[in-house]
């Protein structure tokens, strides 16, 4: 009967002789930690800022776009991680740790920083303190973010065999969902009497779990496997050769492409959601933290059915462009929430956007694997995808929200005529944008689903994941 229950369990099968499931449990904690600090960056904090703080949509986009703008870098962590040699021989448990102090304290100094930006300040202190000690917080706590993640997910792809990887860093994503959705519950019930000291203790609160939960992912996970000075002289690879041989297939570009069009359209949005169900339906911080959950919610029902269709032989191309129409009725929902004041058609709408995104980052994933390569290897592939990804995110969510505050000034101001004199223009002309993009996604994605052959199926086994080394 233990062997029954034992098997019954979700990924009861992602443990190994190298790596445990007890142990790969407690690794994915640091996923936890990621996940509860993208809440605090993307959900919780860019409301309070825009709503109760009174700082302008665009402060607050170029603050959160600070960290997302760092993550084309993880390709250089992750490649430092990798040929790194210390005295005892640890890798990645150096980078796990760093990243966790970096995130630690990012999350320590952020509320003080955003309570002084915001005006609560009672002593006289220089121009523009507040926005760089704003702006510092944020870019530690991304660097932190990116390289926790970066070496965690390496550390347990090389503990992992061959046959779990899949597995293993499906169970590490599901993890990182699970956190946002836990925390994003958990923020929102604690803030749901907003005030600035109880700012300052959940944030500060989240800075120490951060600590406690990395500290538990990363001990004893990496054994000590002193380094001979043969290994420290061996050369290293060329970047620029092994993209050169990348880029030469010629998918890659359009792939690339893609990508970034479709991430741009479903993260323009990222510092605007929330902000529009408080200022436009009368939502309070609590509710609209719940946004995120929701989100989530989509995100993971969008990675089991991605999965099934792949393990069937569905093209992914086609699992992109399917992601793609659910975020174009995704955003007509949340664009027709604000003139029939419904928000169960609001919170809707944020859960289409989830799983929109979702598919179509697990299909774009997918692609990106499948790349023909020679001497550039699986992890560039995904590494060019995750830096496109990661720089499309971050400008979109500045473009977001500079857009929202100009196209607004023109409105209130009356300079677009009296039928668009409301506060609901500014967020109005975003989705719209959003919605083009798309369009101009499924554009792009159309060549590649010629050029993909879709009489090969792929083994059930591999494709009913196929994450093993996904990047964010």
């Amino acid at each position: 009967m233990k062997h029954i229950a034992l098997r019954a369990l979700p990924f009861s099968d992602a443990g190994s002789e190298g790596l445990p499931l007890a142990q790969l449990l407690r690794l994915s904690l640091f996923q936890v930690s990621v996940g509860m600090a993208a809440v605090m960056l993307l959900g919780t904090l860019n409301r309070v800022m825009i709503v109760e703080l009174g700082l302008s949509a665009f402060l607050v986009a170029a603050m959160i776009a600070l960290p997302v703008l760092i993550a084309p870098f993880r390709a250089l962590l992750g490649f430092r991680s990798d040929t790194y040699r210390s005295a005892i021989g640890w890798k990645r448990i150096p980078y796990l740790w760093f990243g966790t102090l970096w995130q630690f304290g990012g999350l320590a100094i952020m509320p003080f920083a955003l309570l002084i930006l915001g005006g609560y300040d009672q002593i006289r202190i220089p121009p523009f303190a507040g926005e760089a000690a704003a702006a510092l917080a944020f870019l530690m706590t991304g660097l932190g973010m990116h390289m926790t993640q970066t070496a965690g997910l390496a550390l347990a792809a090389d503990r992992a065999d061959d046959d779990t990887r899949p597995r293993v860093v499906a169970l590490l994503y599901v993890a990182f969902l699970a956190g946002m959705l836990v925390s994003a519950l958990l923020i929102g019930w604690l803030l749901r009497d907003f005030d600035g000291v109880l700012l300052i203790q959940v944030v500060q609160g989240t800075a120490v779990a951060t600590l406690i939960l990395n500290v538990i992912a990363l001990w004893k996970q990496e054994a000590l496997r002193p380094t001979t000075r043969a290994e420290r002289a061996a050369p290293q690879p060329e970047f620029r050769d092994a993209w050169a041989d990348l880029a030469s297939g010629g998918t890659a570009g359009r792939l690339l492409l893609a990508v970034f069009l479709g991430t741009m359209a479903f993260n323009m949005q990222d510092v605007l959601l929330e902000p529009y169900g408080g200022e436009i339906l009368g939502l309070s911080v609590s509710n609209t933290t719940l946004l995120t959950a929701t989100w989530a919610i989509g995100a993971l029902g969008a990675f089991t059915l991605a999965a099934r269709w792949l393990a069937q032989g569905l093209n992914p191309t086609r699992i992109a462009a399917r992601g793609v129409l659910v975020g174009v009725g995704a955003f007509c929902a949340v664009i027709f929430s604000a003139p029939l004041g419904s928000a169960p058609l609001f919170f809707a709408g944020s859960a289409g956007i989830g799983f929109g995104g979702g598919l179509f980052a697990v299909a774009t994933l997918m692609t990106a694997m499948t790349l023909p390569t020679g001497l550039a290897g699986r992890g560039l592939a995904l590494g060019a995808w995750g830096a496109a990804q990661a720089t499309a995110q971050g400008l979109s969510t500045a473009i977001g929200g500079g857009l929202r505050d100009a196209v607004d000034a023109l409105a209130m101001n009356g300079l677009l005529g009296p039928a668009l004199t409301a506060p609901t223009t500014g967020y109005s002309v975003v989705y719209h944008l959003e919605i083009g993009l798309l369009f101009l996604t499924l554009a792009a994605l159309g060549p590649l689903v010629r050029r993909t052959r879709t009489t090969d199926r792929p083994d059930p086994k591999e494709a009913r994941i196929g994450l093993a080394d996904f990047p964010t």
